[in-house]
């Protein structure tokens, strides 16, 4: 089946009593079994049966197995309570005390912070690295190297690096490749084609539909050795953080609708971009234009696919204070690919317990406006933004 029906029509692990069509959530802790065998079976992972709602759960392994038909070449997919949480693991799960990881200054926010402030407190080091100078990467890559990581398409700076290129550098020096794919929905890209050993995004963002529920999942595609164990077996069981069964229950409706939805999400996103472009003293970036610079790379990397998020850079700073209050009918509200249009401004907010040179180290403008562009009449948001910047 094509991915769009394979989505809306994923096998049942068990016929229902009665006859539901979507997989009933189950909002409860413990299960009852058979017999003792049983549940030695369970918890020893020698069958399917969950046995505790914190690391096994019906509706969220629902969820996964979906996820994971969709994502070619997966061995396994795991599902937290958010995107930060599906990070930390993935991370934890490959890094220890006295490895490197290499990545970029173009990061979200709390990334950033966990590589550079968290995990440092447990002896691990982060080199920061362009990662479109392939060059610098290889210099920055050695033996100590545990993980090379990565956004495909960074949030806000809107960068798009080589994939492959990256991880025939990292690869040569046995270091994992993980890639935060939140930008583009994972159901476009063939990552393990790419050379991506793990793949992480927020679940919260295309997946939910109309963030309905937050969530975060890691896609592992089986070439790091014992990665799926210590992941699953590890830090799920022992640090938590798996994902509720509710936020499982909406989240596989939502990728019922997903493809649908992400058409008229960069539909919009494009109409949007070539009717601000030529608006004088705003600039606009969106890698779906094609005098962006990153955009060959896109269509190559993502299969025409540039994401439904782009960025106005305003004049002056000033600017950008009377012209996001300004905004109607488009949402002052953080969060991505919202049914509804959402506008932020990155340094004052989400990057805004960041120093200010540290913000201009990671190209974050204080003239910057983020936009999440939503399901709206495309002339509709296009008018907002219009009158907002008159």
């Amino acid at each position: 089946m094509k991915k769009n029906t394979a989505a809306i029509n994923p096998p049942l692990p068990r016929r229902d009593p009665y006859g539901a069509l979507a997989m009933p959530v189950y909002h409860c802790a413990a299960y009852e079994f058979p017999d003792h065998q049983a549940m030695i079976e369970s918890f020893t992972g020698v069958s399917d049966d969950p046995d505790y709602s914190r690391v096994t759960n019906p509706t969220v392994i629902h969820l996964e197995k979906v996820v994971k038909s969709l994502a070619p070449g997966a061995r396994d997919v795991v599902a937290f309570t958010s995107g930060m949480a599906a990070i930390s693991a993935a991370t934890m799960a490959i890094v220890k005390a006295g490895k490197k990881i290499v990545t970029s200054r173009h990061l979200f926010g709390n990334t950033y912070l966990l590589f550079t402030r968290t995990l440092r407190r447990f002896g691990v080091e982060t080199v920061l690295v362009d990662l479109t100078d392939l060059q610098a990467v290889k210099a920055a890559v050695d033996d100590n190297t545990a993980m090379l990581y990565l956004e495909t398409v960074t949030n806000p700076q809107m960068e798009i690096a080589d994939i492959s290129a990256l991880a025939d550098i990292a690869h040569e020096k046995g270091a994992a490749v993980v890639a935060d794919t939140t930008m583009i929905p994972f159901v476009f890209t063939n990552s393990k084609e790419l050379g991506i050993d793990v793949e992480i995004l927020s679940s919260t963002k295309y997946l939910s539909g109309g963030a309905t529920s937050l969530g975060g999942l890691v896609i592992d595609y089986g070439t790091i050795p014992d990665f799926d164990f210590i992941l699953r077996k590890d830090l799920l069981m022992n640090l938590g953080g798996y994902m509720t069964p509710h936020a499982a229950y909406m989240q596989t409706l939502g990728l019922e609708t997903l493809l649908a939805r992400y058409e008229v999400h960069e539909r919009n996103a494009r109409k949007i971009a070539e009717a601000l472009r030529d608006f004088a003293g705003v600039e606009v970036c969106w890698p779906g234009l094609e005098d962006n610079p990153y955009h060959d790379l896109a269509k190559r990397q993502f299969g025409g696919r540039y994401s439904a998020m782009l960025t106005l850079t305003l004049p002056t700073e000033k600017a950008f204070y009377i012209y996001i209050d300004k905004l109607n009918l488009v949402r002052r509200a953080t969060n991505l690919f919202d049914n509804k249009t959402l506008a932020i401004h990155p340094a004052s907010t989400i990057f805004g317990t960041i120093d200010p040179q540290t913000r201009a180290e990671m190209d974050v403008s204080d003239r910057l406006i983020r936009l999440s562009v939503g399901l709206e009449d495309a002339d509709d948001i296009i008018n907002d933004l219009k009158q907002a910047l008159q």
